[in-house]
Parts: structure tokens; sequence; C-alpha cells
């Protein structure tokens, strides 16, 4: 499948950007078509993103263990068991992965060391997601950063907490009938910094976190079993806690 194999760090990078933008091509200016070669009645199909900036919908190949790592398997028996939207994203969230495991096959083949595959993931991670892509989310996050002295409710969608200055304290809505909650409040007062409702460690940018429309506490996606895909399918997030008061009422 490749003409050329990439040997150093930019070639690699360069190859990356190949795939992702055929990647993106085939979920949103292509997605008709993408959608069409994606026969539910065929056998497993995989989405392949090509460095020439071009897509293909194809088998995977046959050999064992094969040339590169291969894209998800079978994306085309689901496409009509669900939503087109969510089946694009959930696709797009694969592509995302397959793309970083075909970069970091090339740095390990190649024999990058740490500071060659820490150069290689910090340029890949200076472009926006497959995923953020298709669904907009990377604007979202754009426009949440412009309004963050705002407090009124998006529309429904989970929301990711925001940076809080030093000399600002954030204190969650007070919980009656959670005993210890307001000991909580008072530390995430004193810190202020948003704590998870489920480990109560501190916010960092890096993660995943998700906001409770009932409580209004914020989790690490990680500490809920929520992961940024789910997330966006989400109208309403109710916490484990208050999902548990609902079923006992």
């Amino acid at each position: 499948m490749e003409n050329t194999v990439p040997r150093t760090v930019e070639e690699v990078f360069n190859d990356f950007k190949g795939r992702r933008a055929g990647l993106i091509k085939a979920l949103t200016t292509d997605v008709e078509k993408f959608y069409q070669s994606c026969d539910p009645e065929k056998e497993n199909l995989c989405l392949y993103g090509l460095p020439n900036e071009t897509w293909e919908v194809n088998l995977p190949v046959e050999e064992v263990p094969p040339e590169l790592p291969e894209p998800a398997l079978g994306i085309n028996f689901a496409r009509d068991g669900m939503q087109e939207k969510d089946w694009l994203s959930l696709v797009a969230v694969h592509s995302d992965s397959w793309l970083l495991s075909v970069a970091f096959y090339f740095g390990a083949r190649f024999g990058f060391g740490k500071s060659e595959r820490k150069r290689l993931f910090q340029m890949t991670n200076d472009l926006p997601t497959v995923f953020e892509v298709v669904t907009g989310a990377a604007k979202q996050a754009r426009d949440a950063a412009h309004n963050n002295s705002s407090k009124s409710k998006s529309s429904g969608k989970p929301r990711l907490p925001e940076p809080q200055p030093k000399e600002v304290k954030v204190s969650p809505p007070k919980m009656e009938d959670e005993s210890g909650e307001e000991e909580e409040e008072e530390e995430e007062e004193e810190q202020g910094a948003t704590l998870c409702g489920a480990c109560g460690d501190n916010y960092a940018t890096d993660e995943f976190w998700i906001c409770c429309d009932i409580c209004e506490r914020w989790f690490h996606g990680k500490c809920v079993k929520i992961t940024p895909a789910k997330a966006e399918h989400i109208k309403q997030y109710k916490c484990p806690s208050c999902s548990s008061k609902r079923a006992r009422v």
C-alpha cells in the first residue's frame, strides 16, 4: 500500500497529516460517498486514510501481522443500527486512534528516541483530532473559553470545566442530603480549584471532565466511566449519586 516509507519525524508527521486529511474528507465533505461504501451486507470493512490525502473503504489485509496497524474492523455492520451522526462520531474516534498507532509504529520501527517520540506527539497534538473536526467539538471548546464568565447552562450538552484563576472561588451548589458535602466545598474554596466529586483530586487541563446537570458537581471522566465520545451523545448527564437517588424515589 505504501510507495515510500517515512523514516524521520517530519516525514512521519507529513504521512500523519495526509492520512488525517483523507479521513476528514470521508467523514465530512465525502460523507455520502463514504456512507454508501459501508454496505452492512458486505464483509468486515475498514476506513483507510492514505498519505496523499485520499481515503478508501476496503477489506483488511490478509497477512498477520500486517505491514501497518489496521483500522477498526466492521465499521459497516453498525451503520444502520445507529444514528448517522453517532456512527460517524464513533468512526472518527477509532480513526484518531488508528492515526496515532500508525505514526508511532513508524517511530518504533525506525528507532525514534524519547525526544523524537515526544516531538512527534507534540506535532500531532497541535492539530485538532478527526473527532473534534467531525463533531465541531474544537469550535465548541473555543466558544466555551470566550464565555468562561457566563454561568448559564448550555442546551443540555455535557460541559467541560474551565481553568480558574487563583483568586476565583469555585463553590458547587450545596447538597443538603449529602453528609460532609459542606466540608468538601470549604476545601474547594480554600484551594480555589475544581475538585472531582468522585476521587476528590484537583482539576487538570489535560484530563476529560464532565459536569452533572443535577447537582452540578464535576467528575473525572475516568472516575464515572464516561469518555469524550460517550459524553457527546448525552443530553443530560446524571452522576452515579444523582442516578441512584432518582432510582430510590
